[in-house]
Parts: C-alpha cells; sequence; structure tokens
C-alpha cells in the first residue's frame, strides 16, 4: 500500500490542488512522501497483533487485537496526505476502515484510496478492506459515525466536525486547533537560522498545516534582530491599515470563521487580494500586534501563510504571551522554542502544549520528521481542548490490547495482616 501511494504521490498532489483550489503542488507531493514513506516505515517497526510483549516476573502476556472498522474523517486542508496515513495505520493494526472526505475533497480522497485498496487486495487484502463515501455529504458522514458496525472514528477536521465525531457515540480519536505560538529566546544559537526555520514551516503547503507556527513571540533583547532576519527570509510585515484589510479577507461575518476562498494561497495573492505592494519573492505576510483574542483576528489560527509577532521584555513575559495564545484556540497542540537556556525549556514546557520542538522547525518538529515525536498525521492535543489522546497518533492507538495474566501472588494473602507486601 505505502509502495503503491509513494508511485502514485504527484498523481494525488496534483489532485488535491485542482480539487481543492488549497496548498502547494509540491509542497503536497512532499506530505504525500512522508506517509508513504516516513511514516509507513515507522509502522513496519510496530508489533501491533498478537503477542505484543511478555513481561515474565509478573505472568502477563499482552496480546493486541483489531478494533474492527474505523471511520476516518478527512480534511480539505490534507485530504490525500491524511488519507494515506490513515489508511496505512488502519490497516497495520489489522482493522477495515472506511474514509469520509470533506465536501470539497471528494474526488482526490477517493482515487487515494483506490490506489491504496487494489494494492492492498493484489497483495492477499479482502475485498472491501479500504472504501471511500462517493458523494462527501455531511450527513453521510454523520451516519458513517454512528453506524453499528464502526468501531472508532479518527477525526480530522474543523470544530464542528470534531464536535460532530464526539457526539457519534462511538469511542473518538479527535484533533483540535492548532495556534501555535513560537518563543525566540535570548539564548537562541543562530537568529537568523530560527527565522528561516519558522517561515519555511509556515509558508509550506501555504500554511495549511496546523502543527506550522502561528505567532512568533520574540524575547527583547533579540528582537530587532530577528525581524530584520525575518524580512529576509521572506517575510513582509503590514501596515495597520493592511492588516485590517487582510482581517476582512480572512474571517467571514461575527463568527470570526475562516473564510474558505482564503485558505491555502500564497502570500503573494492574499497581498494582491488586499491592495498591499510586496515583493515578488514573500513567503509570509507577518503582523506586529500587541493584543491576543477576538479583538485581535490576526492572532488566531489562519490556515495561509500569515504570522503575528509579538515583543516581550523577559522570560516571564514570554511565557504569559505564548499562554495566551494557546489559550485562544489552541490549547493541548503545539509550541515551538528557539534557545539554549536549559531552564527557558523547563519553564516553558509547562504551558499546555502536547508537543514542545526545540530548536526545529515546527511543523517537521511536531510531525515526528525532525525531532522524536513519533512519525504522524494525526496530532493529538489532549484533554486541553477536549480530545481524549495527547499523543502523535500511530497504529498503536487503533487496537485493544488483552492481558493474560497468571496468578503471581497467593490470593489468600488478601487476608495476612501484611497482605503478603
Amino acid at each position: 500500500m505505502a509502495e503503491a501511494a509513494e508511485d502514485s504521490a504527484k498523481e494525488l498532489a496534483r489532485l488535491a490542488v485542482e480539487e481543492t483550489g488549497y496548498g502547494v503542488y509540491e509542497d503536497k507531493i512532499l506530505k504525500n512522501l512522508f506517509n508513504a514513506k516516513f511514516c509507513a516505515h515507522a509502522m513496519l517497526q510496530m508489533r501491533t497483533l498478537g503477542v505484543l510483549w511478555v513481561d515474565e516476573p509478573n505472568r502477563v502476556t499482552a496480546i493486541g487485537a483489531p478494533m474492527g472498522v474505523i471511520a476516518a474523517i478527512i480534511p480539505v486542508t490534507n485530504p490525500t496526505s491524511t488519507t494515506i496515513f490513515k489508511c496505512l495505520a488502519a490497516v497495520k493494526s489489522g482493522n477495515a476502515i472506511v474514509c469520509a472526505p470533506h465536501p470539497r475533497a471528494v474526488r482526490c480522497c477517493a482515487r487515494t484510496v483506490e490506489v491504496m485498496a487494489a494494492a492492498a487486495e493484489r497483495a492477499g487484502a479482502p475485498k472491501g478492506l479500504l472504501d471511500c463515501l462517493s458523494g462527501g455529504q455531511l450527513a453521510a458522514t454523520a451516519e458513517l459515525m454512528s453506524h453499528r458496525d464502526v468501531a472508532l472514528v479518527m477525526a480530522t477536521g474543523g470544530p464542528a466536525m470534531v464536535r460532530a465525531a464526539y457526539s457519534s457515540g462511538k469511542p473518538t480519536l479527535a484533533v483540535g486547533a492548532g495556534n501555535v505560538p513560537v518563543y525566540i529566546h535570548r539564548s537562541v544559537a543562530d537568529v537568523s537560522e530560527a527565522a528561516l526555520m519558522v517561515v519555511t514551516s509556515k509558508s509550506f503547503d501555504n500554511g495549511t498545516a496546523c502543527v506550522a507556527e502561528q505567532s512568533v513571540v520574540l524575547d527583547e533583547p533579540i528582537a530587532d534582530a530577528a525581524l530584520l532576519a525575518f524580512e529576509m527570509n521572506g517575510t513582509s510585515f503590514l501596515s495597520p491599515e493592511q492588516q485590517a484589510r487582510l482581517v476582512e479577507l480572512l474571517f467571514t461575518g461575527r463568527s470570526g470563521a475562516l473564510n474558505p476562498e482564503a485558505v491555502g494561497k500564497t502570500a503573494v495573492e492574499l497581498a494582491r487580494r488586499i491592495g498591499a505592494p510586496v515583493p515578488a519573492g514573500t513567503k509570509v505576510l507577518g503582523a506586529l500586534l500587541s493584543e491576543v483574542g477576538s479583538q485581535a483576528p490576526l492572532s488566531a489560527e489562519v490556515l495561509g501563510p500569515v504570522l503575528s509577532f509579538y515583543r516581550t521584555a523577559d522570560l516571564d513575559a514570554g511565557i504569559a504571551r505564548c499562554r495566551q495564545i494557546l489559550a485562544f484556540g489552541g490549547e493541548g497542540h503545539t509550541l515551538g522554542l528557539h534557545g539554549r537556556d536549559e531552564s527557558m525549556i523547563a519553564r516553558m514546557s509547562s504551558l499546555p502544549a502536547s508537543r514542545i520542538v526545540v530548536n526545529t522547525p515546527s511543523l517537521l518538529g511536531g510531525m515526528g520528521f525532525s525531532a522524536g515525536t513519533d512519525p504522524s498525521f494525526m496530532l493529538g492535543t489532549g484533554t486541553w481542548s477536549g480530545s481524549i489522546v495527547s499523543d502523535n497518533v500511530t497504529p498503536l492507538h487503533l487496537i485493544n490490547i488483552k492481558r493474560v495474566a497468571h496468578e503471581n501472588r497467593p490470593w489468600r494473602d488478601l487476608y495476612s495482616p501484611t497482605m503478603g507486601l
């Protein structure tokens, strides 16, 4: 299955861009390959079914068993790559899977499942082990999630879809929003390299990955140098008037929801739409802000190449600002840090983020490529955001573990004064 997805990576990336209108063709190829090669390699090392481990001193044997049929909700921002990941994870853990694509990503998702299902069947899998809803209707997705034969829902999508998944009555692995702050401390080794990492991460696939940085919090002693480094690495900073026009473009009405017609566009295209002249090589639009919250909409998660910037006097102020940003739609997701001060890293680690990635792009570190988190394309956000999982989801989250436990202490010891201790 992984080899088939790898061979079709370019075709699937092209279909995803053409159908959704989101992202960058070359980056979507890399997302497909990350799952078909890197994640698949990690999965192959995992023992998921049968005897998982034996604890001989305590006479316990753990046995992995599949859950059954998995309903997989597929987002419009990363449709083919998410489908590749979830299909591989489901089959590696012995499960069947039915994908439910976003209405704007039906064809590319169905083609991805078709490619992988054909490969699975050639390798001996039963027909129907992998399937996909064909119409993309929300009613069909809701019916799938609550179907009596579905054992688990894997939900990746917007807040409404995540709420629907948790309301389905089925066990659910879902991920929350990703308003990700990154703090650049005065102890940073190379402020230009840190800026390059952040810009590369946020501009990748036009900012459609929720684990990429959203707000940059600068320690005052390096703030001026950092802002210059961001400019040198492709960031164009907007005036307050231009920021106001960008808010009108990105968000709709009082709800503050993202405008789907502005998601996943290039920085140059967003600038053109708001009448802001920027250099042709602009990768990210920057907004210097002083507040976090609904009164400052650009402090929210933007699924596009837009970064907000804050200056903070010291570490205490930096911690407070990062806490504010996480609380505004990002709790439980990811925090990026750049610096060599171990006490800073320790203090920042108290913030409510499931992944705290240090001196690496948040996108690549968070999904397990450039840091030691588990390679995954589904990142749990913990109970901070109402999720049951804070891990990077892997096939090991898609099995039930049985324990065969032999008596290892005389049962009558319960009645002894010492309880056998």
